[in-house]
């Protein structure tokens, strides 16, 4: 006979075990049943089945709960404030939702000090430089600017040329790359993907450090971080004895000073973008990175349409191909055979209302390389469909 314990979770050491709505009816029948007699009828439509299934029901629930309460002392499986609560351990916060930000090069007299500046772009969108910008001996500096307004804001490179709020000492304003639109408050997925890299910061190894470090830089989306050390510049034409990063997101100081905590001793920076770092002890050095470079793709795709094909699925197939592409990491070359997969829509029931005929990526045939420095992008509305129904 089984004991009361049937309907309750076990925790073992390979983790809480539940057991199911079936499981617990069956005890609570066999139990009636030793009380009453083997002949009692209590089938689903008797009033004393119903009140075995209402009782089951509450086990049940009140089980699932300790399984959920359970989990969430683990990052892999907790939600929403208990995730939050659990990556505090590994010193993070769930980002909230933030502003979009865009490098900008601002030159002028050496020694100007700008103080709460405003520029602006072509479009009109208002973006506020750090509260005080002093221009180097070298006449130019790079800063990141945030929007004013909440949201996705897109600036394009060269658009953000317009000085608000004009300033003794101040020349010109440019910015060399695209804005990094705003995001969302960080999801339970993003979170547990930094959570998980940031468990290698205190590493031994220099590299996994500062990848873990700037993985944890507020604003930082998505990076890669290239090492070299050799004695020779490699192939990416990255310096001997030194490190690359290539990051999305974050501030130039947020990231230029966690390279410069993180780096080892007499290790080099290469990138396109550089900052001036002042440590404790008032040494300054220049620490570079880049902002990765955009490779738009476009996708043409031919199909046969069969029956209950729609537009609406049309539309759910560039969704899928251009998410692809964008999901790839940053220097990862787009490959024409793998945009298949995307295209026939796996695991959807639509999939069976088209068959493919032919895809190209760029009007070609080719694979489209992408650079180290690089990262492949697409709109969903530069995956062009044309359907045929013979």
């Amino acid at each position: 006979m089984p004991t009361i314990s049937a309907t309750a979770p076990t925790i073992s050491s390979s983790g809480i075990t539940v057991p199911s709505f079936s499981d617990i009816l069956a005890f609570k029948q066999a139990q009636l049943q030793s009380i009453f007699g083997s002949d009692i009828y209590i089938p689903e439509d008797s009033m004393d089945g119903q009140l075995l299934a209402i009782e089951t029901l509450a086990i049940s629930d009140a089980n699932a709960i300790a399984q959920q309460i359970y989990n969430s002392f683990s990052p892999a499986f907790a939600q929403g404030s208990a995730l939050s609560s659990n990556v505090k351990i590994n010193g993070l916060e769930r980002a909230v939702s933030s502003k979009s930000t865009v490098d900008v090069v601002v030159t002028g007299d050496v020694g100007a000090v700008l103080s709460n500046c405003v520029v602006a772009d072509t479009s009109g969108n208002k973006w506020d430089l750090p509260a005080s910008v002093t221009i180097p001996p070298a006449g130019e500096i790079t800063v990141t600017a945030t929007a004013q307004e909440e949201g996705a804001i897109v600036a394009l490179a060269g658009t953000v040329t317009i000085k608000q709020t004009p300033t003794a000492g101040w020349q010109t304003v440019t910015n060399p790359s695209d804005a990094v639109p705003g995001s969302p408050v960080e999801s339970d997925a993003e979170l547990r993907i930094r959570q998980a890299a940031s468990t290698t910061l205190p590493s031994l190894t220099a590299l996994e450090s500062i990848t873990a470090a700037l993985a944890a830089v507020s604003g930082v989306t998505d990076l890669k971080v290239y090492e070299n050390d050799t004695a020779s510049t490699d192939a990416n034409g990255v310096p001997r004895n030194s490190v690359a990063a290539v990051i999305v997101g974050g501030t130039v100081a947020d990231i230029a000073n966690t390279i410069a905590l993180k780096k080892g001793l007499g290790c080099g920076t290469f990138g396109s973008t550089s900052e001036t770092v002042t440590d404790s002890y008032g040494a300054s050095r220049t620490i570079k990175f880049s902002r990765p470079i955009d490779v738009p793709c476009t996708v043409q795709i031919s199909l046969l349409a069969g029956t209950g094909y729609t537009t609406d699925i049309g539309q759910a197939i560039s969704q899928s191909v251009a998410d692809y592409i964008n999901s790839l990491a940053i220097g990862e070359s787009v490959k024409l055979t793998r945009l298949f997969g995307p295209a026939l829509l796996p695991g959807s029931p639509d999939a069976k209302t088209f068959e493919l005929t032919a895809l190209t990526l760029n009007e070609s045939t080719a694979d489209v390389t992408v650079a180290f420095n690089a990262k492949a992008s697409c709109d969903p509305s530069d995956v062009m469909i044309t359907a045929t129904t013979t």
